[in-house]
């Protein structure tokens, strides 16, 4: 939302941001979901207990008509393939393998080179992400695929634990829902449309946690969806506050992992199992936890490869390896041996779950970490990416050096100009108030072991949130 109307929309009475909130869930439903979804929900439901020759026989046929899309429709690909041919390059482009690794960085140098040449972009839906890596991306898929993708959703986080997106749900995210100066309840909007009420997490407290349960209550919430760290901020204030649990069944986290920590803290205060997702906005990998605690993968979202760090080679059963993902799902912006940013460790082949079904097991993801902010009246800032949507930087990352002065790090690309940095600025502060922003132009921005860097990192001691 622009800045300009953001503000307009703060000034309106709750009723009218419900309005609002609705009108936009209207327009979201139509995307994510539709007449053919119960079928895909059951046909999901179906493939978790397929044995490995059914599910080789399904992604080979998926992954021959990707590769033969991708090599003779979509720009970025068909230019490789062709300058591979002139320097006397006679490999087959229908084996995965001889395809190279695919980067973030020239998939964020020309996204559009990406989507095929019989797609209109302008019938597609348009999304922007940074993620934890602090590095923009925009992309593109069509209705067929966002609706694939969140019938895999509905299947395999909803019905696994026994809720349903017809049911009341919540959200606690940081969209800026309220004025981020606001100090009287509502700290949410209902979207009627999609049955859910938006509750923001940059409010969570101690005082305020009556008011979010009774949010919760009144409109018969079942299940949680949100960050690890923003579930255990709420419950961590539901404890502090001495209340009773608010009565969900179960709350799915997902962006980041969750500590033995924050789950104790999570089930202290919240009294719901929590249940683990992983995935990205790209939609090449995905995974959920099932009832006894493990981590299975989705193998009809991509063919996840696990390589070592040369990106040359697979990694040995049982050892860590980064992500390499070939997208089945979106053949209009097909993304083929994309390096996620992730590691991660699979279970070995053949490790069963109680659970039952024959999903592999993660044993371990590594890679998906932020920071938190922590706004001059002490509250938490949470889910700092929108700051740079939209925006001409290649890479950025906040540094907060103290309660109200902040330090964004940041790489230019084309077209930066002067007013870029007026406009990360305005939004930090519609999420922090009146902070100081310094800004701090470089070549790079400085990486950690794993490749990646944390988009933002506080440096700002733990002090109780502010009433």
């Amino acid at each position: 939302m622009r800045r300009e109307l953001l503000r307009v929309y703060h000034r309106l009475p709750p009723p009218i941001r419900d309005a609002a909130a609705t009108v936009q869930g209207w327009r979201l439903r139509s995307w994510r979901f539709g007449p053919e979804t119960d079928r895909l929900v059951a046909e999901a439901l179906e493939r978790d207990r397929w044995g490995p020759a059914q599910w080789d026989t399904w992604r080979a046929e998926r992954v021959a008509q990707l590769l033969h899309r991708a090599a003779t429709r979509v720009p970025y690909y068909r230019a490789l393939w062709a300058e591979r041919r002139r320097r006397g390059d006679r490999a087959s482009w229908d084996v995965l393998e001889h395809w190279p690794v695919l980067s973030k960085d020239a998939l964020r140098a020309t996204p559009e080179a990406f989507v095929a040449d019989d797609a209109d972009r302008r019938r597609l839906f348009r999304v922007h992400t940074s993620g934890t890596s602090g590095t923009p991306l925009t992309l593109w898929r069509p209705r067929e695929s966002g609706r694939a993708w969140y019938a895999l959703m509905e299947a395999r986080m909803r019905a696994w634990h026994g809720v349903s997106r017809h049911e009341p749900w919540a959200v606690l995210g940081g969209q800026v829902v309220v004025a981020p100066d606001a100090r009287r309840p509502p700290f949410w909007v209902w979207n009627a449309a999609g049955h859910q009420l938006y509750l923001s997490a940059n409010h969570v407290s101690a005082a305020h946690a009556p008011a979010y349960r009774e949010a919760l209550a009144a409109r018969r919430v079942t299940h949680l969806v949100t960050y690890a760290s923003s579930a255990a901020a709420l419950g961590a204030a539901f404890t502090a506050a001495g209340l009773a649990a608010p009565g969900l069944r179960v709350i799915f986290t997902n962006a980041e992992p969750v500590s033995p920590d924050q789950r104790a803290t999570i089930a202290r205060g919240l009294g719901a199992p929590v249940r683990e997702t992983y995935g990205m906005v790209e939609t090449v990998a995905g995974a959920s936890e099932c009832e006894h605690g493990r981590l299975h993968l989705w193998p009809d979202v991509g063919l996840v490869e696990l390589l070592d760090d040369t990106g040359r080679q697979a990694v040995h059963s049982g050892q860590v390896g980064q992500v390499v993902a070939t997208g089945l799902l979106n053949p209009d912006m097909p993304l083929i041996r994309y390096a996620v940013g992730d590691r991660m460790r699979l279970a070995a082949a053949g490790a069963a779950c109680a659970c039952g079904r024959s999903l592999p097991v993660i044993d371990a993801i590594e890679g998906r970490t932020n920071d938190l902010l922590r706004a001059p009246d002490g509250r938490l800032v949470f889910w700092l990416n929108p700051v740079f949507y939209g925006l001409p930087l290649r890479e950025a990352q906040i540094v907060q050096e103290t309660l109200t002065e902040l330090r964004v790090r940041f790489v230019p690309s084309d077209g930066y100009t002067e007013g870029t940095l007026d406009e990360v600025r305005g939004r930090l502060r519609d999420r922090m108030g009146d902070v100081e922003v310094r800004f701090e132009q470089v070549d790079s921005i400085p990486r950690g072991p794993n490749g990646k860097f944390r988009a933002v990192e506080c440096r700002v001691q733990a002090t109780p949130t502010a009433a």
